[in-house]
């Protein structure tokens, strides 16, 4: 075992300690893995804690690993860590030079599952175009666009701009569901490709003051408001 992988485990032995107040300390089994982006994992099994980490922080500063500790161990057993632990990490996670890394292993690692455009009622692509026409003045360079492979309620659009896809839930390519509709959450999605993220505080703004602006500009806006409402009144 390197030194740094002793000052690791150390960390989450601390980590344990302190959140959980047993002396007792279960085995603590370690690795890095090689994960579409900044994901880590902590399980507890039969009296031993198995983490991974992804490798994309491997070469981390040691406060961030310990940040990391303290932050999965408290997952772990739902305890609340120190908001100093959240913003340590968060502030290293959001450098620019670890977002470029996670969105590398993303493209690189991870896999999109990609359906069709064309629904049973709705076709994403005539829908983009005329968005983009109306909106956009043919500015926005077409994405891979595709239904999403279930009916899901919850979310009913995605954009990845990693893969520069956009996913809208099979749930709205319904005859009873208006068009109007189905444009604005592919117009929403399409906001996305416009108005990148932008770091406040720490954290990812993805609905910034100009990005909600721009999306009171859809012609139907209140009623397509107002269908969102229905469904999730439904639900």
């Amino acid at each position: 075992m390197t030194a740094g992988e002793s000052l690791l485990k150390l960390h989450f032995s601390d980590a344990f300690r302190q959140i959980t107040r047993k002396s007792d300390l279960p085995e603590i089994h370690i690795s890095f893995y090689p994960f579409a982006g900044l994901n880590h994992t902590i399980r507890l099994r039969r009296q031993q804690i198995y983490v991974r980490l992804s490798d994309i922080v491997r070469d981390a500063p040691a406060s961030v690993h310990r940040a990391l500790a303290f932050i999965l161990v408290g997952k772990l057993f739902s305890k609340r860590v120190g908001t100093e632990y959240q913003n340590l990490y968060r502030q290293y996670a959001y450098h620019p030079d670890v977002q470029r890394k996670s969105d590398l292993a993303r493209q690189q690692r991870g896999r999109k599952v990609i359906g069709s455009s064309i629904g049973r009622e709705h076709n994403l692509d005539r829908l983009f175009a005329r968005l983009n026409r109306r909106y956009f003045n043919n500015e926005l360079t077409p994405p891979t666009l595709t239904w999403s492979a279930r009916k899901t309620r919850r979310i009913l659009g995605h954009h990845d701009y990693v893969h520069e896809t956009i996913v809208i839930s099979r749930s709205l390519d319904n005859d009873d569901v208006p068009e109007f509709l189905v444009e604005f959450v592919l117009y929403h999605e399409m906001l996305h490709m416009k108005h990148r993220p932008k770091l406040s505080n720490g954290r990812r703004v993805y609905h910034t003051a100009a990005f909600r602006a721009d999306e009171r500009r859809f012609d139907y806006y209140d009623a397509a408001m107002a269908e969102l409402e229905k469904l999730s009144n439904r639900k």
